[in-house]
Order: C-alpha cells, then sequence, then structure tokens
C-alpha cells in the first residue's frame, strides 16, 4: 500500500462514517404558550436549534438547495403538542398559493413534517401544509404509500413575506403515537415543494435508489418526560334531510350521532361511532355490469378510511360490506314474487382500536353491527269464486350481524414486519357464517435492495340450510428487487376451490394458480429529455386447478416519462398472446363450463399536462383488437381543466367507450342451455367538478355526473362444452338494455374550528333502466335530468369537536 494511502484512508473512513449518520436535530421543552400565527415572535423560536441543508430529491435526486430558496426549520414541545416553525426563502412575488379544500395539493407550494413516534422506520404521520394555509395529513407506509383518507385535528397558520413565506404548526400528541419511554427518539423528516418548478426538498434525502421512505428519515431527540394530556374527544352531530321527489311529498327527517375518540395511552386509540350518518358522503359510480363479477366501490364513508392501514394488511377487508346488500334473497313460490328488497343494511354501531407497543407489536380491533332487515314477499291467491287476493309476509334476508376484524402486526429490523390476521362474521339464527385467517409477512434485507413478501389465507364458511361447510386457501410469494436502475419481480399464488372471503372481503376468482414476473429499468437522474423515465416488461399466466387450463396471460411492455416541462406521457402495448378458458362468464353451477377467448392486442396512450398551467388537459386513449372477426374496442377519456384564479377551478371528464361485436353471458334458456350474444355495447361518462374556495377554511364544491350505457344484442349463441358457440335461432328475447344515471353533488363546507364542521348540501339523482330504447344522447340526457325521474336530497349537518380538557377547564 502507497505510504500516501495511510494519510486518506482515516480521512476516507470519517467521511464514510458521516455520511452513513442520520441527519439529528434537538428539540426543546418550553413552558411559554406559543401562538399560531406564521409570525414567530415567541423568544423560545429563538433559542430552538435550525434544521437546514435541506437536499433536493425530484427531479434532480441528491442536489443541495440553493440559497435563494433555502429553508429553516425549528421544533418545540411541550405536554400538550409539537410545535414547528419554518422559514421558507424564496420570490414571494412567484409562489404559487391555489385554494382549495382540505387534503388536496393542486398548484401551491407546499411545506410539511413528517414524524415516525416509534423510529422504527416503518410508518409516518405526514402533515403538510400549503403557502395559501390548506391543510392535508396523511399516514405513510411502504406497503400502502400516503395514505390521506386518515384526518387529524392539529393547527397551522402560514404567511407570505418579503422574503419567502412562513410556516408554524402545532400538532397534538394525539394526532401521534409513540411509545411511552421516557426519553424518546422519533424518526423525522421535513419536505418542501417548490410547485412552479415541481422540485421536492426534504432535510433528510430520500434516495431514489431505495424504495423505503421511511427508513431514510433523520432522528429527533430531546423529548423527555412529557406528561400527556387525557386524549378523549367527543364530536356530537346533528343533521336535517329534506326528501322529496315526483311521487311522494316532501319529507324531514332529523339525524344526530356522537363518534367518539379516545386514547387509551399515548400508543393506542379507541374510535367509535354510535348511530352513525353517512348521508353526506361521495356518490358511487354506478355502471352497467356485464360481468360475472359485482362492480366494486370506493369506500367514502369516513370512519372506514380514516387510519385504517393496519386493517388493510394481507387485503382481507372490504368495508362496504360492512352496511352493504344483504347476505340473502327470498325463496319465493310460483304465485309469489318479491316486492320490497332493501339494498342496503343500517350500520347500528362500530369501533376501532389501534396502536403499537415500544417492542413494535402492533395491535387492531374493528367491530360492527349491522341491523336486521327484512324483505317483503306479496302471494297472489285465486280463490274459489276466480277473484284474486294478496297477501305478504315479511323475510329476513340478514339477521343481526357482527363483523369483526383482529390484527397482530410485528415490526423488526427497521423495515420488515410479520402480521396474523383474522375477520370473523357471525350472523344470528340459522345464516352463513363466514371466518378468515390469515399470516402476512413483508421481509427487506438491511440495506433495503431485496424484498420478499407473500401472504398465506385460510377460510372457514360455516353455511345455513342444508349446504356443507366449505374450508379453503390462498398462498402467494413474491420475491423483488426494489433498489437501483434495474429491478425485477417474480411472483406466484394458488387459490384453492373453495377458498372464499367474500363475507368481509372481496374475491373474485377461485380454483386457480398464477405466476407472474416483472423487469424494469428507470433513471435516476434527469437527463437532456426526461425528469423520469420508467420502462417495464411484465408477463402472467394464470391455471384452472381442475383441468390445467389456460385462464390468463399477458405480456405488457410499458413506458413512463415526465418530460422537462412536467409534463407526464407513457405509452403501452398489451398484449394476450394465447387463447384462454374463461370459466366465470358462463355462470354455472361450481364454475364447471367455460368459454373461450382469443388473443388481443392493446395499444395505451396517456398524457397529462402540468397542472400549474392555467389550461391543461389529460388525454388517454386505448385500442383493444380481438383475434375474432370485427371485434374490437375503443376508449378515449379527454379531460380539459381551467384554473380561473387561485380561487376557482372547473374540471371537465369525458369518457366514450365502444365495443364492437363483443361476446357475453345473457341468459340461461328453458332447456338449461347456457345463452351468449354477439353485441355491441356504447358507453359515455360526462362529469364536471368545480370548486370556489373563500379560504382555507370555507369552500363550495359542485360535482356532476351522468352515465349512459346500452347494450344492443346482435346475435343469440349456444355455449357448446369446448368453449365455442353455435347459432341459436329460437331464443327471441329481448336482452337489450339502457341505463341511465344521474348525480349532482353542490355542497357548502365551513370549517369554523379545528374538528367543527357546517356543511350544506343539494343532490339529485335519478336511475333509469329499460329494454325498449332511443339510441339518442340528447333523449336519453333528457330522461336522465327529468323531474319526473329526479329524486331531491337537502341536507344541512352540524359536527362539533369536544376536547375533553378544554371543557373541563
Amino acid at each position: 500500500m502507497p505510504k500516501t494511502s495511510y494519510i486518506f484512508l482515516p480521512l476516507l473512513l470519517f467521511s464514510s462514517f458521516i455520511f452513513g449518520q442520520k441527519k439529528t436535530l434537538q428539540t426543546k421543552f418550553i413552558t411559554e404558550k406559543i401562538s399560531i400565527d406564521a409570525k414567530l415572535d415567541e423568544a423560545a423560536w429563538t433559542n430552538a436549534e435550525l434544521a437546514n441543508n435541506f437536499i433536493e430529491i425530484f427531479p434532480t435526486n441528491g442536489k443541495p438547495e440553493t440559497p435563494d430558496r433555502k429553508s429553516e426549520v425549528r421544533i418545540l414541545y411541550d405536554n400538550e403538542a409539537i410545535y414547528v416553525a419554518a422559514k421558507l426563502y424564496d420570490d414571494p412575488t412567484k409562489i404559487m398559493k391555489e385554494l382549495t379544500q382540505r387534503d388536496n395539493f393542486v398548484s401551491a407550494d407546499h411545506f410539511g413534517v413528517w414524524f415516525n413516534g416509534y423510529n422504527d422506520g416503518q410508518q409516518e404521520f405526514r402533515f403538510f401544509v400549503s403557502a395559501s394555509g390548506v391543510q392535508i395529513d396523511g399516514v405513510y407506509t411502504e406497503t400502502f404509500g400516503e395514505d390521506f383518507t386518515w384526518d387529524a385535528i392539529w393547527e397551522s397558520e402560514t404567511q407570505i413575506t418579503d422574503f419567502g413565506w412562513v410556516v408554524e404548526m402545532k400538532i397534538p400528541y394525539a394526532a401521534l403515537r409513540f411509545s411511552t419511554e421516557k426519553v424518546q427518539t422519533w424518526g423525522l423528516n421535513l419536505y418542501r415543494e417548490v410547485r412552479r418548478d415541481r422540485q421536492q426538498f426534504t432535510w433528510s434525502l430520500l434516495d431514489n435508489k431505495i424504495v423505503n421512505e421511511s427508513t431514510q428519515a433523520g432522528l429527533l431527540t430531546g423529548i423527555e418526560n412529557i406528561e400527556t394530556p387525557t386524549r378523549l374527544f367527543l364530536i356530537p352531530y346533528s343533521s336535517f334531510y329534506l326528501n322529496a321527489n315526483k311521487t311522494q311529498k316532501t319529507i324531514g327527517e332529523f339525524k344526530g350521532g356522537l363518534d367518539i375518540k379516545y386514547g387509551i395511552n399515548d400508543a393506542f386509540t379507541l374510535d367509535a361511532i354510535l348511530i352513525p350518518d353517512f348521508g353526506q358522503t361521495k356518490f358511487d359510480n354506478v355502471e352497467l355490469n356485464l360481468s360475472a363479477f359485482e362492480q366494486q366501490f370506493v369506500e367514502n364513508r369516513p370512519f372506514f378510511t380514516e387510519g385504517t392501514d393496519l386493517f388493510n394488511k394481507g387485503n382481507l377487508l372490504y368495508t362496504r360490506r360492512i352496511g352493504g346488500e344483504p347476505s340473502t334473497y327470498p325463496t319465493t313460490g310460483d304465485d309469489e314474487e318479491v316486492t320490497d328488497y332493501p339494498l342496503t343494511v343500517n350500520l347500528l354501531n362500530a369501533l376501532k382500536i389501534s396502536g403499537r407497543t415500544k417492542s413494535g407489536l402492533g395491535i387492531g380491533v374493528l367491530n360492527a353491527v349491522t341491523e336486521k332487515t327484512e324483505a317483503t314477499v306479496k302471494k297472489t291467491i285465486t280463490n274459489p269464486d276466480n277473484s284474486i287476493t294478496t297477501e305478504n309476509r315479511n323475510v329476513v334476508v340478514e339477521p343481526l350481524a357482527n363483523f369483526n376484524v383482529l390484527v397482530l402486526d410485528q415490526r423488526f429490523n427497521q423495515n420488515s414486519s410479520v402480521s396474523l390476521v383474522n375477520t370473523n362474521v357471525t350472523r344470528n339464527g340459522e345464516f352463513r357464517d363466514a371466518n378468515v385467517s390469515a399470516l402476512v409477512w413483508d421481509l427487506n434485507t438491511t440495506q433495503n435492495t431485496y424484498n420478499l413478501s407473500g401472504n398465506y389465507k385460510y377460510s372457514y364458511i360455516n353455511e345455513f340450510g342444508n349446504q356443507d361447510n366449505r374450508k379453503g386457501y390462498d398462498s402467494y410469494l413474491n420475491f423483488r428487487k426494489t433498489s437501483g436502475k434495474y429491478r425485477f419481480s417474480l411472483a406466484g399464488q394458488y387459490v384453492s376451490d373453495d377458498y372464499d372471503n367474500n363475507d368481509l372481503g372481496i374475491n373474485f376468482q377461485t380454483h386457480y394458480h398464477s405466476v407472474y414476473g416483472n423487469v424494469n429499468y428507470r433513471i435516476l437522474k434527469p437527463n437532456e429529455l426526461f425528469n423520469s423515465f420508467t420502462a417495464g416488461l411484465t408477463q402472467y399466466y394464470e391455471f384452472d386447478n381442475r383441468t390445467g387450463m389456460l385462464q390468463a396471460n399477458r405480456l405488457n411492455l410499458l413506458f413512463n416519462t415526465e418530460n422537462k416541462k412536467n409534463d407526464f406521457l407513457g405509452f403501452a402495448i398489451n398484449t394476450r398472446p394465447f387463447v384462454t378458458y374463461d370459466f366465470y362468464e358462463p355462470r354455472s353451477e361450481n364454475e364447471k363450463r367455460f368459454v373461450q377467448i382469443p388473443e388481443q392486442i392493446q395499444f395505451y396512450f396517456f398524457l397529462s399536462q402540468n397542472y400549474n398551467r392555467k389550461l391543461a388537459i389529460d388525454f388517454n386513449p386505448y385500442f383493444t383488437f380481438l383475434n375474432e372477426r370485427e371485434r374490437v374496442v375503443y376508449n378515449i377519456f379527454f379531460s380539459p381543466r381551467y384554473r380561473i384564479n387561485d380561487k376557482i377551478t372547473i374540471i371537465y371528464g369525458l369518457t366514450y367507450n365502444r365495443q364492437n361485436n363483443n361476446t357475453g353471458w345473457v341468459a340461461f334458456d328453458d332447456d338449461d342451455n347456457t345463452i351468449f350474444a354477439r353485441r355491441n355495447r356504447i358507453s359515455v361518462t360526462n362529469t364536471i367538478q368545480g370548486k370556489y374556495t373563500l379560504n382555507n377554511k370555507m369552500n363550495f364544491n359542485l360535482l356532476v355526473r351522468h352515465y349512459w350505457s346500452y347494450v344492443t344484442n346482435k346475435r343469440y349463441l349456444t355455449l357448446l362444452d369446448d368453449g365455442t358457440f353455435a347459432d341459436n335461432f329460437a331464443f327471441t328475447e329481448n336482452l337489450n338494455q339502457n341505463f341511465n344515471t344521474w348525480n349532482l353533488d353542490l355542497s357548502y363546507s365551513w370549517w369554523f374550528a379545528p374538528g367543527s364542521q357546517v356543511s350544506v348540501m343539494y343532490r339529485n339523482s335519478s336511475s333509469l333502466f329499460s329494454r325498449e330504447f332511443d339510441r339518442s344522447f340528447n333523449t336519453n340526457l333528457k330522461d336522465a335530468i327529468d323531474n319526473n325521474n329526479l329524486n331531491h336530497i337537502f341536507s344541512v349537518s352540524l359536527r362539533y369537536f369536544i376536547d375533553y380538557n378544554s371543557l373541563k377547564k
């Protein structure tokens, strides 16, 4: 070894040691009262340690911030909350500050603080505020990314200054989770976005060669011996609804209820709703469903969307089952018909308990109870004198039911976890009960370069009546390279015939096994053409367990880019190179029959222009060609958005889908033949979104959707045993379909105090189905908005947040 190496070796080792250390910020305990006004004039801020030297993470990963955009952050604490102050330097005339409702980033500069009270590298509570003062909060996990359905109660204020802008935040301990240790070290990162250039910075570098962001956080030290107050919050609410339509007079209805949030300790929290009211939640985007499977809807009820990352382990929970459709349908005789069948079941109450011990064990319990629900069956009786009489009987279609979820999630090594999950549905009386258990693992190497994830699920269905109990399982394993420019993934899955988690989850297919492979490439630094570029190749094969026949196969090539103007562009070629066999579309008993599906190729393109522009366009066409005469699919999505000013934005969306010579199931004939049809289908969806935001606490929102879809059957076919068809000229029933839905929501919201809200909504809607119809768009739109077909709802809701400690004082 050359002598000079002895001189430089210690320097090299020292540099490596410093580089490998996490950034650390020490906070201080204060007794001085902090006013959240973005003035930062309290003496305590002067003495607080400074966090600075932010590093750009996008587009140029690893580049230090420039002096004209420097960021300076200080953090203090007392027994009530954590306080954050940030000075963000910039040209004040160029700072973007669009106003919007909560939890929407839009075109505005942002500052964020990310806390991990356990410093376990796996979960962060993230709090953002825009330059216009709009709050955004969410939970980050490596598995699910950022979940902004979670909301907390905290305070913030911003101010544009001559040097840039200032942020001041107060985050109560009730909004965080941490251990009970006397001396604590938290994971900490600080975030800043300069929106006009789409630049993103963090205090502790997020290296884009590594997937997991939380493991790259810095440290917050100095928190000692905090005596947190009682965490008990009551949110009573009262609502008034006016309902009207053409066939009934206006009906008024009062509703009231209570939400409770109680901190069992600093780590565990109980959330409960008594007499819930979800009348103002967003409407579902209902479609004409021709598939063999139910349409899956997004969960819009706040209780079931907030802080559910722990309950989503293993993907066993589909919360729309709770309070969804009844689990049975009445059995009727030849002289009977169902005249009143409820579409939903009322939710009586629900609660969640969740938290994590200092050893990293997460515990989650969710329980909900739904009420007994009946349908009405009418019987027609022909008397001896040939007169007709009727009598009604009530049939229980859903008894009193109890829904439960239990999760035990152990984290370790700063980046890995193993979970046990159990879901259970118990119905009163002689009705179906269900139990599903799962072992879930997510294992990462120390350097976060490789990942091994998977699960094993076991279901047990206690069938009612004369049906047998059923047991099944689902197993999945995935190995991934998760770092660097080149990455890959290999996965396999096996699902047995009788696996069923549909009482509290959602699962469409069983009795199959599959293999999956993916390789992809990305640039880690911007080049002359792109700020980001990703290319990927995916191959997937799926086989029926009973016959070994190919159920599905896909070969996909895709490219995703962001150009130097921050426009997103993508292109893909998706192919199904082999004939496959669909065991679900024929709707046969035990899915024994199948239909052949021809080869296909699809071309896909999308453009999403930079929303910083006043006028921006989203455009996404795709074209699918199947190896069958004249069978093709065209789909075009076009959505321009225009920002009139920082308060007003309008977004229009048009989706047009045409399927020529589509083939699908329509019925069973009197001889129990399976009838398919060659058919054309056209669907048109128009949406309008508008917002007028008065300030960061008060806004108007408009959401309009008209969906129209119709199907014309050209030729009927009989399904043969080999999955092909024979013409059926005897079947002449009219099974054409025409479906219209119309939804309009106009709402006003005012957050008049932290956690307290007044909301006023006017809603009208219609839903029309027919076999005989006019194919004119104008005629269908007129029918959808005809007052004879509309239901009208006007509602006013008040929610008031009560902190037990303030009430006590």
